[in-house]
């Protein structure tokens, strides 16, 4: 199992002339830092409108500004919203293209349709069509990648033949990813041959199913792309300190202020009654905690599986996700700075030096059928 790190950008209240600057620069310096001790990848989010929980509007932009300073670390949208209302797939085709050329070759192009009303609603977007807009984008862009030229005339967008450019680094195209917050979803990433985003906290029993089914299912994939990524990313939250005492502290601190600021989100069917939205999405995972699993930072949650403890506790806990056929796990390391930067960048620290060797020799899930260049670094 190889690690990575998870961008929300969320800036809490009181806001002063220097908070977004703030938290951009430190997540960046968190970058560096990961790349710097071997994390294989970090991921940016699009949220548009959600004061305080993510002020990460324009992550390609963050992504670049990490490219720029980074040498090896997988660059990766977690995810890019490419429903027309939002973005023409075109222009998702171009940006992440370009990323991917800076970036010689390490975008990890994960898609989405969003999840809270906030956002669908400011974009003018209906909830019942975003399945079907995802999935008509999500089949297009890697024909703009690949081909010379491309023309459509489709449901959601249509456009004229014309040569999209620039083409991706990574030959045939970049890995292809969908956020994954339900069962359902899962299926539906494994029939279309893409990898598993997995964007809500949650414990690994909740996951077994999912990853079971997401298995099966995808040996009988028909790629929407150029090969089968059939990896599985989780999510969780990442503080590690000498002893589970001290590392409870702080940990609980981070889950409980993201719980915090996610309990004020509005998911779409709080408001609007669609089939197309069936759980809350996003990472409201924590809300459905049991009660009296607090710790003395503040209130907050620890659940079984998080990266949050000892060294050997959090080997232990993830280790569980390992069980289950997780290949990569993220995690998210700050929440509105409620952990100070220097305890962030030393948890990064212990965390490569006694956990990381726990994991390492072990195989990587595959991604069948991609191009066998070795000018090109594949995931």
């Amino acid at each position: 199992m190889k690690f990575g790190i998870f961008h929300e950008l969320s800036v809490g209240k009181p806001w002063t002339p220097e908070s977004e600057s703030n938290v951009y620069h430190n997540a960046l310096d968190q970058t560096v830092l990961a790349d710097q001790l071997g994390f294989d990848q970090v991921w940016a989010v699009e949220h548009h409108f959600l004061e305080e929980y993510s002020h990460c509007s324009a992550p390609e932009v963050f992504l670049a500004a990490a490219a720029a300073r980074t040498e090896r670390i997988r660059l990766g949208h977690g995810v890019m919203v490419v429903l027309p209302p939002f973005n023409h797939p075109a222009r998702c085709a171009e940006r992440a293209a370009a990323l991917d050329i800076i970036s010689k070759g390490r975008l990890e192009f994960g898609t989405g349709r969003s999840a809270t009303w906030t956002e669908l609603g400011g974009f003018r977007c209906d909830p019942d069509n975003t399945k079907d807009m995802w999935d008509e984008a999500v089949r297009a862009i890697p024909k703009m990648w690949t081909q010379e030229t491309f023309s459509m005339e489709g449901k959601y967008f249509s456009m004229p033949e014309r040569a999209v450019i620039p083409k991706p680094y990574q030959k045939p195209h970049p890995p292809i990813w969908v956020a994954v917050s339900s069962p359902e979803t899962a299926i539906q990433a494994a029939e279309r041959g893409i990898g598993c985003l997995g964007v809500s906290i949650g414990t690994p029993g909740e996951y077994e199913q999912r990853v079971k089914d997401y298995r099966k299912a995808i040996r009988s994939a028909e790629p929407v792309g150029d090969f089968v990524n059939d990896q599985v990313n989780g999510v969780t939250f990442l503080y590690v300190d000498e002893t589970d005492k001290e590392a409870e502290v702080w940990g609980t601190k981070l889950a409980y202020n993201f719980a915090y600021l996610a309990a004020h989100l509005i998911g779409i069917s709080s408001v609007y009654p669609t089939a197309a939205y069936k759980t809350p999405g996003l990472l409201f995972g924590l809300r459905q905690a049991p009660k009296g699993e607090r710790a003395p930072g503040g209130g907050g949650v620890i659940r079984e599986g998080m990266g949050v403890g000892s060294p050997q506790t959090v080997i232990r806990n993830l280790k569980m996700w390992e069980e289950l056929g997780v290949d990569r796990m993220l995690f998210i390391l700050n929440a509105a700075e409620s952990v100070p930067q220097e305890k962030v960048l030393n948890s990064l620290r212990l965390f490569a030096e006694e956990v990381m060797p726990a994991f390492e020799g072990r195989s990587d899930s595959s991604i069948r059928g991609a191009a066998a260049d070795p000018a090109l670094p594949m995931p």
